[in-house]
């Protein structure tokens, strides 16, 4: 028998593909790098996921598996080599009783704009939630132009049918880690609660999750011709077509590369690109008609996903975190912030801010605009349509300020990342905390975590459901003393409720 260094036996487990030993991370059993897909190049490359090669004897699951292919040009990680491996459709479970059963499964879905991230990151440990007594699973998804980008002759959303993929590994197996297929809450911030969002509203989807925790829920989703013409210019960049021929045995870092050079020429070139040169991200889910028929907001109003219970969520402050690793503040000039408005918000938005906020400066305001389009008010709008198509809602915004970096993030995108999974000292957590972590930030982290955890094994996390009308419904306020109230961010909810977030065209 195996033993791991302190002598405890490994835990083994039976896949369908496979059986797997991995070890323990204090006190649960952890599995590491298992695939849930073929890897996504060769026959696979810019195709649907394939099913795994299954394998003989047992295969040691103690390390990640490799990242998908990215950049590192927009959030200062390591790009991708080709070094590292291209075997990347990996999941990673962690669980307190292997070989048992029931227990409530918890599936994570990584931020990263759609374009990096990967589930090895220290932020993703899922040791410290499993330990409440649930089955903690994280995996890669496919991301940038491996994952998103539009070219002829390949399926659109190839990270969203990866993600497909992974919850379908999880259905067929992870009763054998210790956890019931049929209580399965997915969670996500940020690129990973737009890809909630997504599963919502697709058919392929229906019946792989019970519950849903959106965090940061971000607004841009690219119709169908816009995702083309994105394509288009990344494959330029190359001087091919967007075309599966043409780029199916393009080397990865010559498509990051690619997709680096023309994200650059579209940032803030609004004439050609519209409210995307705000982003300057050239990847979002595609709303294609198939793989997602409608964007997740007019899909859940109509009832897509009223059998799954909801959690969505925003941080009061989110872009001030863009603001400051941009360099932004004090650079927010009031031809820049009218611009800016005009072309991502309601009309007469920048007007409405400075009446709304006569106190704010500049600075400010485009902090808000720019927070209400990408994140807070997606969010808001999804618990708003789950609650109107009678499914079950709940709404929360965290407000507990940073106070790493003087002040300057506030409760920055991103802040919750550590909260949710208690890793205060690892990751982003040295950016968005700062070190070492004030005992009010563990203090609020248990308590997201307690909420997070007993809505996967109850569907309640502890504070009243979110009704339809935006006036009287009850959002949750995460802070130091969490508390309920009625008509939270009023003003923002009324400037931007005839806006349903369609398509970018």
């Amino acid at each position: 028998m195996t033993r791991t260094l302190d002598g405890t036996p490994a835990p083994v487990v039976k896949t369908a593909s496979g059986t797997v030993r991995g070890g323990i991370d204090g006190t649960a059993a952890v599995f590491k790098g298992v695939p849930f897909a073929a890897p996504p190049f060769g026959a696979g490359r810019l195709r649907a996921p394939l099913p795994p090669e299954p394998w003989d004897g047992v295969r040691d699951a103690v390390a990640f598996g490799p990242r998908p292919p990215q950049s590192g040009a927009v959030f200062g990680m390591p790009s991708w080599t080709a070094d590292e491996g291209l075997d990347c459709l990996t999941v990673n479970v962690w669980t307190p009783d292997p070989g048992g059963s029931g227990l409530p499964v918890m599936v994570w879905l990584h931020g990263g704009a759609y374009m990096a991230g990967f589930s090895g990151q220290a932020d993703y440990d899922g040791a410290l939630l499993a330990g409440a007594g649930v089955v903690v699973v994280t995996f890669n998804y496919r991301v940038g132009f491996e994952g998103f980008g539009t070219l002829a002759g390949a399926p659109a959303n190839r990270g969203l049918l990866d993600q497909v993929a992974a919850l379908r590994w999880v259905r067929d197996n992870i009763a054998a880690f210790g956890g019931d297929p049929d209580a399965v809450t997915v969670f996500g911030e940020s690129a990973g609660a737009g890809s909630i969002a997504s599963l919502l509203a697709m058919p392929s989807a229906r019946g792989l999750f019970r519950r849903a925790v959106a965090q940061s829920v971000p607004g841009t989703f690219f119709s169908a011709g816009l995702a083309a013409r994105l394509g288009a210019g990344i494959a330029g960049e190359l001087g091919r077509a967007a075309t599966l021929d043409d780029l199916e045995g393009t080397p990865p870092e010559d498509l990051l590369g690619a997709a680096d050079a023309f994200s650059a020429t579209m940032r803030d070139d609004f004439d050609t690109w519209g409210p995307v040169a705000s982003t300057a991200v050239a990847f979002s889910p595609v709303v294609d008609g198939e793989t997602l028929p409608e964007t997740p907001w007019r899909a859940v109003a109509a009832g897509a996903a009223r059998d799954i219970d909801l959690i969505a969520g925003f941080n009061r402050d989110e872009y001030r975190l863009f603001m400051v690793m941009g360099g932004l503040f004090g650079k927010i000039t009031g031809e820049r912030l009218a611009v800016t408005a005009e072309a991502i918000a309601p009309a007469g938005a920048a007007a409405a801010y400075r009446s709304a906020h006569p106190g704010a400066g500049a600075d400010d305001l485009y902090a808000l605009i720019c927070s209400d389009w990408l994140f807070r008010m997606p969010s808001a709008h999804l618990a708003t349509a789950q609650a109107e198509a009678g499914g079950t809602a709940f709404a929360y915004e965290l407000t507990w300020p940073s106070p790493a970096m003087d002040g300057a993030l506030g409760a920055c995108h991103g802040l919750d990342v550590p909260l949710t999974f208690g890793n205060l000292d690892a990751g982003i957590a040295a950016l968005a905390i700062g070190s070492p972590p004030p005992e009010e930030a563990a203090a609020l982290s248990e308590r997201i975590r307690r909420a997070w955890t007993a809505f996967a094994a109850t569907g309640d996390p502890g504070w009243p459901t979110h009704g339809p009308d935006p006036e009287t419904a009850t959002t949750h306020v995460l802070d130091v003393a969490p508390h309920d109230v009625t008509g939270a961010e009023s003003f923002s909810r009324r400037l931007w409720a005839a806006h349903r977030f369609d398509p970018l065209d």
